[in-house]
């Protein structure tokens, strides 16, 4: 019985530094090959890709936050909250295997975009979809990773109230 706790364990983890892996690389990758704010077509003009710093949050929100304001609320403040995260999933015994993936997730995307933070004071942003009206912000893999494991838990909580029900 111990085993499989110590095999879920390792695999929270093997998830979490994939994430981180997947995010670090890409961004090193843009960094080194593409020039701030080029406009490289990748599908026609539904998918770029450029290079844009943002040194707030999502949209960049937070952007003209003093720095001591910036380094609590998107530094300090996410560590804490990702290290309690991961520290509580790890510790858990009864939680579903695609709990587990979409935390992990969450936690690896929220890591590799924090490595960002405060190893560059900003983070590399790279991705952008055009779909008609639908247009996305600029994003990276670690926000890929935030997104996928959030909305893996919205549906996991769906799923459940349904079986309520």
């Amino acid at each position: 019985m111990k085993n499989v706790g110590a095999l879920k364990r390792l695999g929270i983890i093997f998830l979490v530094l994939l994430n981180i892996g997947c995010d670090q690389i890409s961004k090193d990758v843009v960094r080194k090959n593409v020039t701030p704010s080029d406009y490289i077509q990748v599908v026609d003009d539904y998918f770029i890709l450029t290079n844009v710093e943002n040194t707030g949050a999502m949209l960049g929100f937070g952007d003209t936050f003093p720095r001591m304001v910036k380094i609590i609320l998107l530094q300090i403040l996410p560590v804490l909250i990702l290290v309690i995260l991961l520290f509580r999933i790890l510790r858990k015994k009864h939680l579903n295997k695609w709990s587990v993936v979409a935390f992990a997730f969450v936690i690896g995307g929220g890591i590799g975009n924090l490595i960002d933070r405060i190893a560059y004071g900003s983070v590399t942003d790279f991705f952008q979809i055009k779909l008609g009206v639908f247009r996305t912000g600029i994003f990276n893999m670690a926000d890929v990773s935030v997104t996928t494991g959030v909305l893996l838990l919205l549906f996991l909580s769906v799923q459940n109230k349904k079986m309520e029900l």
